[in-house]
């Protein structure tokens, strides 16, 4: 009675294949780097002959920035397109700049070699310095002590020492106490011989 709903309810059989889908085409890539413009407005790639890079070199050592006036120029003169002109001075200035980046880093890691090299020396000529500084140190200490001895027995000094126990030079006032209240009265003097020569009392 109702044949398509019945078709419809069967399970596909095993076996069957299922209609292959239409496989989708991978959008083409255009580079835009140099050449003639193609068809869709882009531009085939081409490699640079060893003349338009130097001539290109010798542009960017004149000045690394490219004005569009300079763009143009060189573009007419090496038969380029003014567009690849400017991805070329592009890519050069990202090159010289990681060119100086890594001559900055090879200069001051060099730079921080040498410092640590010579602040070894430095230490090294500190403690050696040290060591003769204590040397002569101990070595003061020996010779003061080595003088020191000296002078306590030479025989100038034991002169001297006796030369202050001796009597005085003119001799001494001697005073005889008695009963009289004025000790004046029985004060004389007493005569010491000096190089063989004695003193003449004028009381006498």
């Amino acid at each position: 009675m109702y044949p398509n709903v019945y078709t419809s309810s069967i399970p596909q059989q095993a076996g069957e294949s299922k209609p292959a889908r239409p496989r989708r085409r991978r959008k083409s890539k255009s580079v835009a780097v140099v050449g003639g413009e193609g068809s869709n407005g882009w531009f085939r790639k081409r490699k640079l002959s060893e003349e338009q890079v130097r001539m290109l070199e010798m542009s960017f050592g004149d000045e690394h920035k490219l004005e569009s006036e300079r763009k143009d120029r060189l573009a007419k003169e090496l038969g380029l397109d003014p567009r690849q002109v400017a991805v070329w001075f592009q890519n050069r200035r990202a090159r010289w700049k990681n060119k100086r980046l890594e001559d900055e880093y090879t200069r001051l890691k060099n730079a921080h070699e040498n410092v640590v090299v010579e602040k070894h020396r430095l230490d090294s000529e500190v403690l050696h310095l040290k060591e003769q500084l204590h040397d002569a140190e101990r070595e003061i200490q020996r010779l003061a002590q080595r003088v020191e001895g000296a002078i306590s027995n030479s025989p100038i000094s034991s002169v001297s020492v006796v030369a202050n126990q001796t009597t005085p030079f003119f001799g001494d006032y001697e005073v005889e106490v008695g009963d009289d209240s004025d000790g004046y009265q029985n004060l004389f003097y007493s005569p010491e011989y000096i190089d063989g020569f004695e003193w003449i009392s004028p009381f006498v």
